[in-house]
């Protein structure tokens, strides 16, 4: 798109962050802030331990005191997986945001379901990130769930570290695995770690940058121990650097530069290449471990906050209303005008709950912002960063931070402002739906019927109701049954509205498909003079588009 080549413009349109700080002219500690800071989602396919790798860092991070499992015994479940059904099932439902600290970063993560029928949980989580992490088990691999995620990955150029998890498991092959990311994903991929032993001799991985060993140790592997690499390893692991830098070669001009001159590249540089790499999205390192056996998690943490974007290094675009929607880059500072995204609605017992990310300026509580789509100003009268289904009050919130408002009335994909701009973000992309049950309540006097049915269309835009004219049955309309069926139990548990479903009924038309003669002769005697009547003709259809400009009208001749 052509733009004027003023030194705004020129600023703007520079993707380097430094150009941006340089016009934004920031406060050193809101520097520093978004320096450290990280905005990932866990995404994965059903069952490779997306919710038990989080479970985990929140230990690691000390967001936690104690690990549960998703299906675990002591009837308690993982922290992230927070609704009753969630837990019932051992799947998760709806995606959850929590916050923790790994070092001096500060950590935004975004749990999100494995099954398609919530697969819209995942597409506005990864709307409103700065990188992710993708899960995948080593003996399964690259999924069909596994692949959509990437595909919207790529729809919102979202970087992403591959995380090969359950390698205690029988067939754990990481090899194969990363063979599958480069040739089913079509992304470069390379290990940065070599596994020491696999399935029930999984004991830990080789750091191919640093050639240590890192073991997990303590009761929940909560120590780290480091030593040498394994005689039988020091082979695999000079194979694996050497594949590494051959990799990074095809991707980074850098590491290629050097490798045609022969040279070999340092550890800081090649950490600065795989960073270079992955946010550019031309690569995706692979780290390897199994969360289930507390192994590995530590080293992933430390591979998302150095390779994972800072807010400050994502070009994120605006569009101008006043300017007839023309495309404005966001200068992510807290001393902008606010703008701010809500991606996520609940109906938490306070009223709605909206998650808003926070793209520039800042959020107050006690300050009004205005909604764009509607033009009303709303006061934020309460502000929150959430844990799961729990919530912590917090008076303010910068630029590239994910919090929560309350009594705010609007819809995903609304964009928020402080009034002095007309900026709106654009939205997410929503599926349609794929499957159509009839809903019917056995009480006829149901009144939490509609209202269930509004709230959950108002949080979920793929579940969609309607009244069919014909029939006039309620029709709900959704990703899949199990993605319906959830919504049947919800309003059950939530709403005490017993329902029944079914398959929708479908008004059936009978039309000619052939021409064909007709001779009928009625004869009725009624005690007189009776009834006698004689009809002869033929039927045949009308060619397509045939009159279709003249009206049709029966002629009795």
């Amino acid at each position: 798109m052509a733009r004027a080549a003023t030194p705004l413009a020129s600023a703007l349109l520079s993707k380097r962050w430094n150009s941006t700080e340089e016009l934004a002219n920031p406060d050193a500690a809101d520097v520093r802030r978004l320096d450290r800071l990280r905005n990932i989602g866990i995404s994965a396919h059903i069952d490779s331990g997306k919710t038990t790798v989080t479970e985990r860092i929140l230990y690691y991070t000390g967001r936690i005191k104690e690990i549960h499992e998703v299906r675990g015994r002591d009837n308690v479940g993982a922290t992230m997986d927070w609704m009753e059904l969630e837990r019932e099932k051992g799947i998760t439902i709806q995606s959850a945001a929590t916050y923790a600290q790994w070092g001096e970063t500060n950590l935004n993560i975004i749990d999100t379901p494995g099954h398609v029928d919530f697969t819209i949980e995942v597409e506005r989580a990864l709307r409103v990130l700065d990188g992710a992490v993708l899960v995948l088990c080593s003996v399964s691999g690259v999924q069909s769930q596994t692949i959509t995620v990437d595909r919207q990955m790529r729809r919102y150029d979202v970087p992403r570290i591959s995380f090969i998890n359950k390698m205690d498991r029988a067939g754990a092959n990481p090899k194969r695995i990363i063979e599958q990311i480069r040739t089913k994903l079509k992304i470069p991929a390379a290990a940065l770690q070599v596994p020491i032993g696999a399935e029930d001799a999984f004991e830990g991985v080789v750091d191919i940058l640093s050639n240590q060993a890192i073991y997990n140790r303590g009761a929940r592997g909560e120590d780290i121990v480091y030593g040498k690499v394994p005689e039988h390893l020091v082979e695999a692991v000079s194979e694996a650097r050497e594949e590494l830098v051959a990799m990074l070669a095809e991707v980074d001009d850098e590491i290629g530069e050097m490798f045609i001159e022969d040279t070999e590249p340092t550890v800081e540089q090649l950490h600065d290449a795989v960073r270079r790499a992955t946010i550019a999205r031309k690569f995706t390192p692979v780290l390897m471990g199994s969360a289930i056996k507390d192994k590995g998690i530590q080293a992933l943490l430390d591979a998302v906050v150095r390779y994972m974007p800072k807010s400050t290094e994502v070009q994120n675009t605006m569009l101008d209303i006043k300017n007839n929607e023309k495309e404005v880059d966001v200068v992510p500072y807290s001393n902008q005008p606010f703008v701010g995204l809500a991606f996520k609605l609940e109906e938490g017992k306070y009223g709605q709950l909206t998650y808003i990310r926070v793209y520039q300026g800042r959020l107050e509580k006690g300050q009004f912002a205005y909604h764009v789509k509607s033009g009303k100003k709303v006061k934020i009268a309460r502000l929150a960063r959430m844990h799961s289904n729990s919530m912590e009050d917090i008076d303010s919130v910068g630029a590239g931070e994910i919090c929560a408002l309350f009594g705010i009335d609007c819809a995903s994909g609304d964009t928020f402002t402080d009034g002095s701009t007309q900026y709106s973000m654009s939205t997410m992309f929503v599926p349609d739906p794929v499957i159509s049950l009839s809903l019917t309540p056995k009480e006829k006097n149901a009144s939490n019927f509609s209202k269930a049915l509004n709230r959950f269309q108002k949080e979920d835009p793929t579940f969609r109701v309607h009244i069919d004219e014909e029939s006039n049955q309620t029709i709900i309309s959704g990703m899949g049954e199990l993605h319906l069926d959830i919504y049947v139990e919800r309003m059950r548990r939530e709403y005490n509205v017993d329902c029944v479903t079914g398959k929708p009924q479908v008004a059936f038309r009978e039309t000619a498909s052939v021409k064909a003669t007709f001779s009928y002769t009625h004869k009725k005697q009624t005690g007189g003079a009776g009834q006698f009547g004689r009809v002869e003709g033929y039927i045949e259809p009308i060619e397509s588009g045939e009159h279709a400009d003249k009206p049709q009208e029966f002629v009795n001749r």
